[in-house]
């Protein structure tokens, strides 16, 4: 009886020991991706999140060193580029504090660097021209810079400032020797072929770059696809700074400018919004998890 009773013990302890070391068998896996897996990721975002950043710091420069581009200080866009410098520097800071601060304020951290970077997201569209209809208001958006540009009295000033850079001046002592073949060849900027040249629509013959023969006698100019035939005339301090191709040349040469900034802006804000949601996961998980 006893030698029974000594063997059902024995069984019954190798039991519990079995179901003792179950759960830690089970646990094995989660264990091996809370010291192995884990921080790698945490260890690959912080890296890129670092990183990630000093584009940003690179643009501010960038912003600071451009100043006014071709006379668009008569639309006040100086101030848009002060204010997007200035949420630039601000996202270089929190989003490096974040990285800095994780352990200590994960939750409060996350959510103080997501706010900055949806509104550079949304900035960023807004720039681009994302949505037509609804940017005409949104401040630096090509469908303001078009408005703005084609009222009467900002382009009064506006082709002035352009005459006043001489941009026409430096084309005609570029080309002022060349024949018409070569002249063809040169690669103008959008400025110089929509105030400096009459439109190629209209057929006129170059003779110099001070002077272009009429084009045909059928060109309608009361029709307004051949308005700028008879608005260009030969003289240097006209030429086709009352055309509609040396607004719509202004306005390309802005949008390019602010257009390529706004895809900058949407490009750097969804990079750096993944990496902080995966660096707040993975130390959510670090800290809280199993």
């Amino acid at each position: 009886m006893e030698e029974n009773s000594k063997t059902t013990d024995a069984v019954a302890l190798q039991v519990r020991e079995e179901e003792i070391q179950l759960p830690k068998q089970g646990d094995s896996r989660s264990t091996v991706l809370k010291k192995k897996v884990l921080p790698s990721i945490i260890a690959a975002s912080l890296m890129l999140s670092f990183f990630l950043s000093l584009p940003i710091l690179a643009s501010v420069i960038w912003l600071l060193y451009m100043g006014d581009f071709h006379c668009e200080r008569l639309l006040r866009l100086q101030i848009l580029r002060n204010w997007i410098i200035a949420g630039l520097v601000l996202v270089f800071l929190i989003s490096n504090a974040v990285v800095f601060f994780r352990r200590k304020f994960p939750v409060p951290g996350f959510l103080a660097v997501m706010v900055p970077l949806i509104s550079m997201f949304t900035v960023g569209l807004a720039l681009h021209g994302a949505y037509k209809m609804e940017s005409r208001t949104v401040f630096g958006s090509p469908m303001w810079i078009s408005m703005k540009v084609n009222r009467n009295e900002n382009w009064n000033n506006i082709k002035s400032c352009i005459y006043d850079t001489g941009v026409c001046d430096e084309l005609i002592a570029r080309s002022l020797t060349m024949e018409s073949s070569d002249f063809t060849l040169l690669k103008l900027t959008s400025i110089e072929a929509g105030c400096c040249e009459p439109p190629p629509i209209c057929g006129m013959e170059y003779v110099n770059a001070t002077y272009w023969g009429k084009g045909g006698d059928d060109i309608d100019t009361s029709n307004p696809y051949y308005s700028d035939c008879g608005t260009w005339e030969n003289s240097g301090t006209v030429l086709c700074f009352n055309c509609q191709s040396c607004k719509d040349g202004f306005i390309g040469t802005l949008d390019a400018k602010w257009s390529r900034l706004g895809v900058f802006l949407i490009a750097m804000s969804v990079l750096l919004i993944v990496c902080h949601l995966l660096l707040f996961l993975a130390t959510m998980w670090d800290r809280f998890g199993g």
